[in-house]
C-alpha cells in the first residue's frame, strides 16, 4: 500500500509539472498572462443617465484573441450604499495577474491606476451615499442637472507632477502604489461580485471584434459607453481617439483630456461638501488658513512626488545595469527584494509625513473654532454663565 501511495503521490507531482507555467498559474490565481495590457485609452465620459448611476471605467480583459477593451459605463449597484472598486492588472513573478473590481461600502486598493473620472490611483472622489440618495461630484463627472439633482462640487488640488496611463501594477513600467489603511480596512468589508448586468457588458465586449487589443491596437473606437452593452447604434458614441487633446498630451495623461473632471483629486475641504457631509457644529471655514492648509498638502505631496520620481529612475538604472550583466535568478530576485524593502519604507516616511501634517492641521482647526466660538455674536455680547 504504502508502494502504491507513493506511486500515485509521484505521478501526481510528475502531472502538475508537466502543465505549462501559465496554465498552473491560471489554475491557482486565475487569468493571468505573460504579455502586460495596453495604455488606458484616453476618452470622454457619456453623461450620467440618471439619478443612482455609477461610473465604472473600462479595463483591458484578457480573453481567446488576446487583451480587449471593456468600455468604461454607467451601471446601477446592487445595492444602496455600495461602491465600485475597479479591477486591475498586478505584475507577480513574470505574470501579469487580473484582480476582479468589486462592489463594497468603501472602495478599495485598485493598483493606484489613474482611471480618471473620480478614481486618481488612491480612494475616490467621484460621489458618496447619504442614506438612500447617491451625490455626484460635478467637478469629475458629467451629470446634466436637469436630470440629477443631487450634486456637489469639490475643491480639486492637483498634486501629481507627471501623469501616465499605465494600465498594471508593479513589475517594470508599472505603478508603485501600496495599500493604504483605510484601503486594507476596506478589502475587509462585505464585497458583491459585479452584476449580472457588468458581465453581460465585459461578454459583449469580449465578441466585438473591433474591442481587441490586436484590432484596434490599443485605441479603441468606442471606449465608453452610455449604458451597459450600448456599443453602437443608440447613445452617442464616446470615441478613444476623438479628443480636443494633442498627439504629445495623449501620451502623456492618464485621464480624459478633454474634460475637467480628469484632474485626479486628494483632499476634499469641508467647505466644498453638502451641509449634510459637514459637523452638525461646523462653524465657517477660515479660507486663510484653508488655503494655507491646501499650500502644505501640495507641497509636501510634490516633495513626496520627486522623491518617489528618484527613487524610480534609481531602480530603473539598477535593473538596466542588472540585465547587461546577464544575471542569474537569484540576483534578479535580491534586486527585486531590496528595491521593493526601500519602496516600502518611503511609503512609510510618506505616510509619518503626511500623519503629522493631518495633526498639525487639525490642532490649527481646533484652535480656530475655539477661537470662533469665543467670539460674541454680532451686535451683542458674550453670554453670561
Amino acid at each position: 500500500m504504502r508502494i502504491a501511495r507513493f506511486a500515485g503521490s509521484l505521478f501526481l507531482a510528475v502531472s502538475l509539472l508537466a502543465i505549462p507555467v501559465p496554465s498552473r498559474a491560471q489554475v491557482a490565481v486565475g487569468i493571468s498572462v505573460r504579455i502586460g495590457p495596453p495604455v488606458l485609452p484616453v476618452y470622454v465620459q457619456p453623461i450620467c443617465p440618471g439619478p443612482g448611476f455609477i461610473w465604472v471605467p473600462g479595463y483591458w480583459a484578457y480573453g481567446p484573441d488576446g487583451y480587449f477593451w471593456v468600455p468604461g459605463t454607467w451601471v446601477l449597484p446592487p445595492e444602496v450604499g455600495l461602491l465600485w472598486t475597479p479591477g486591475y492588472w498586478d505584475w507577480d513573478d513574470g505574470f501579469y495577474i487580473w484582480h476582479e473590481g468589486y462592489w463594497g461600502p468603501e472602495v478599495g486598493f485598485y493598483g493606484g491606476l489613474d482611471y480618471g473620472f473620480g478614481y486618481p490611483g488612491i480612494g475616490f472622489y467621484g460621489g458618496y451615499w447619504q442614506e438612500n440618495t447617491y451625490y455626484y461630484n460635478r467637478s469629475v463627472t458629467n451629470v446634466d442637472v436637469t436630470v440629477v439633482h443631487n450634486t456637489y462640487n469639490t475643491t480639486v488640488v492637483n498634486n501629481n507632477t507627471t501623469f501616465n496611463r499605465v494600465s498594471f501594477h508593479g513589475g517594470p513600467g508599472g505603478t508603485s502604489a501600496r495599500a493604504t489603511a483605510q484601503e486594507l480596512q476596506a478589502a475587509k468589508q462585505r464585497h458583491v461580485s459585479m452584476t449580472s448586468v457588468q458581465t453581460q457588458h465585459q461578454e459583449a465586449a469580449r465578441t466585438d471584434r473591433a474591442l481587441l487589443a490586436s484590432v484596434n491596437h490599443g485605441r479603441p473606437d468606442v471606449a465608453a459607453s452610455p449604458r451597459p452593452g450600448e456599443f453602437h447604434g443608440r447613445g452617442p458614441l464616446i470615441k478613444g481617439t476623438e479628443t480636443s487633446a494633442k498627439p504629445a498630451d495623449r501620451e502623456e495623461t492618464n485621464r480624459p483630456a478633454t474634460n475637467p473632471s480628469a484632474t485626479p483629486a486628494r483632499r476634499v475641504t469641508r467647505e466644498d461638501r453638502p451641509p449634510s457631509l459637514r459637523p452638525p457644529d461646523a462653524t465657517p471655514a477660515n479660507p486663510k488658513l484653508e488655503q494655507k492648509r491646501q499650500k502644505e498638502v501640495e507641497k509636501l505631496r510634490q516633495q513626496q512626488d520627486v522623491e518617489r520620481q528618484k527613487m524610480q529612475s534609481q531602480h530603473t538604472q539598477e535593473r538596466q545595469k542588472l540585465e547587461q550583466n546577464r544575471p542569474n535568478q537569484q540576483r534578479q530576485d535580491e534586486l527585486q527584494r531590496r528595491q521593493q524593502q526601500q519602496d516600502e519604507q518611503m511609503q512609510r516616511k510618506h505616510d509619518q509625513q503626511s500623519q503629522k501634517l493631518q495633526e498639525r492641521q487639525q490642532r490649527e482647526q481646533q484652535k480656530e473654532q475655539e477661537k470662533q466660538q469665543q467670539k460674541p455674536p454680532k451686535g451683542g455680547k458674550p453670554s453670561q454663565q
